[in-house]
């Protein structure tokens, strides 16, 4: 038994695979990324906190010769543990390394892969069903956010996408579908455009708001950034069915149809979600970067399509 091998048995460490399969759960109740393992990072003490290390665990020391300059290294032993663990996980294609990563997101973190996102939902018996709705990141679908977000906008942005099918569900489309849910709902700070509700489950997994399509996938809809918008579900639905709608300056406006309906429709206690926008000018909450902006030529649509004049 090597002399690393010997420290890891005297001290009780956990084994390697136990360690991969804490990594990807604890990837998963990160949104799919965590730090380097550096000295003093909170994600190397949670890990073992996860296994109950005690301090001679934690603090011990592994010192190899480094042959080429004869010179001694040392290194904490939890912390080359977990290098190693990690390490595997990427040579498994689980994970990326922080060096792929930085190259994706200018971070130095590890992000699961979708494989690893399979392999975490497995050790959870989370249903892979379930990874739509999901806000984990993997590296995949981190590659359709960026090319998404850092497509130059055009000026005469078309939002259909006329070879636009009703086909099975690929795993191409599958990507898609959630890069651009990911990309909406990250682009506004996880709150809905028009009341600005920003909530998520207790457990961080499930995020209220979501990702709409302005040019509808009924319409042929693309999934672009400029067609889409984050909002609560009440204002999805309502924005759907026409209650509201945008301006080119992206003010709100509701349907005059508002004034038809009984005095007692659309509240909840004393909040009325459609007249409070209507006596008032109010514009949706917007990303911060303007090139993500909707694009005008979508709302000029829903404006002219959806909207209850």
């Amino acid at each position: 038994m090597s002399y690393e091998g010997q420290m890891l048995a005297q001290l009780d460490m956990p084994s390697r695979k136990e360690v991969e399969q804490a990594l990807l759960k604890i990837l998963f109740k990160h949104n799919g990324v965590i730090k380097e393992f550096s000295s003093g990072e909170e994600i190397v003490e949670e890990i073992a906190n996860e296994f109950g290390l005690n301090e001679n665990q934690r603090i011990a020391v592994l010192e190899r010769t480094y042959r080429k300059e004869n010179r001694i290294v040392k290194s904490l032993l939890w912390h080359r543990l977990l290098y190693r663990a990690a390490d595997s996980l990427a040579k498994e294609k689980l994970v990326s390394r922080p060096s792929s990563t930085l190259h994706l997101t200018n971070k130095k973190e590890w992000m699961l892969t979708e494989s690893g996102f399979d392999k975490a939902l497995d050790f959870l018996n989370i249903p892979k069903t379930q990874k739509e709705f999901l806000p984990i990141k993997s590296f995949e679908v981190q590659k359709i956010i960026k090319k998404l977000i850092e497509t130059p906008r055009p000026s005469n942005y078309n939002p259909f996408d006329k070879e636009k099918k009703v086909v099975r569900i690929t795993r191409e489309s599958a990507l898609r579908k959630r890069g651009f849910r990911q990309a909406i709902i990250e682009a506004y700070s996880y709150k809905c455009a028009f009341c600005g509700m920003k909530i998520h489950s207790p457990d961080y997994l499930w995020w209220e708001v979501e990702a709409a399509h302005i040019v509808p996938h009924s319409f042929k809809g693309k999934d672009d950034i400029w067609n889409g918008l984050a909002l609560c579900r009440l204002h999805h639905w309502a924005f759907d069915v026409g209650w509201f709608t945008i301006q080119d300056d992206f003010y709100i406006t509701v349907s005059p149809q508002i004034n038809s309906l009984p005095h007692d429709f659309g509240k909840m206690g004393d909040y009325d979600f459609i007249r409070i926008l209507s006596g008032k000018k109010t514009k949706i909450n917007l990303p911060n970067n303007k090139e993500i902006f909707p694009h005008q030529n979508s709302i000029r649509w829903h404006r002219e399509n959806k909207f209850c004049h």
